[in-house]
């Protein structure tokens, strides 16, 4: 293969790559509004400029576009909320950090929706599969984080800091949906069950079952 030959590959891997990436913004923004059942190959066309046919070429099938659509949005999530904190100090400064960025990507949106996973999980939750599994694994994996962060700062025990994560993700779920409803009050709210989880022995205290 000559140079020109290569030249000529790697300029088309590089506009395959900013349309595929193109393409996934507009999914992402469709389907937090429409949810994933409602991409479709035309309906993306039409939206960045391509054509079906090499929306098609690009990801196959529905269910590729669907999975690469939900991988895409975590993404999104991972760059303003999760990559910021990683610039402060493990423990309860970055569990704040975290806190704090997901404040910010609940008031101002990153897509036109709202929470992208809100929009979406309850409609594959009952549906095993890769858009399932692509979809759900962002959850988990935020729950780890949480629990990561509540174990440095506390030293609670692995057992407590998840049941504290999930209690974290919980609030920070319903406050989602207040804040959509336009109840500012729901931000002091998280914030004051990040304070509680973060105070001595806050964790243990979570998992304490009383005796009969």
């Amino acid at each position: 293969m000559s140079a020109s030959d290569e030249g000529t590959g790697d300029r088309r891997l590089l506009r395959g790559a900013r349309s595929r990436a193109a393409i996934l913004r507009r999914a992402v923004d469709v389907a937090s509004l429409e949810g994933l059942d409602g991409l479709s190959f035309g309906v993306l066309a039409t939206g960045v400029g391509v054509s079906k046919s090499g929306v098609q070429t690009l990801f196959g099938t529905k269910e590729h576009l669907q999975t690469a659509t939900a991988e895409y949005a975590r993404g999104v999530f991972d760059e303003a909320v999760v990559h910021p904190a990683r610039a402060t100090a493990p423990g309860a400064a970055r569990l704040r950090a975290l806190v704090e960025a997901w404040i910010r990507y609940a008031r101002a949106p990153l897509f036109p929706g709202g929470c992208f996973w809100a929009a979406n999980q309850a409609a594959f939750d009952g549906r095993p599969g890769p858009v399932h599994d692509a979809l759900f694994a962002g959850q988990r994996d935020w729950r780890r984080l949480l629990a990561t962060e509540v174990r440095h700062a506390t030293g609670a025990s692995p057992e407590a800091a998840d049941l504290a994560a999930f209690q974290l993700d919980a609030v920070l779920l319903a406050a989602n949906t207040a804040l959509r409803c336009g109840d500012d009050t729901a931000v002091d709210r998280v914030r004051q069950v990040t304070e509680a989880l973060l105070a001595p022995s806050g964790p243990d205290r979570a998992t304490t079952v009383r005796q009969p």
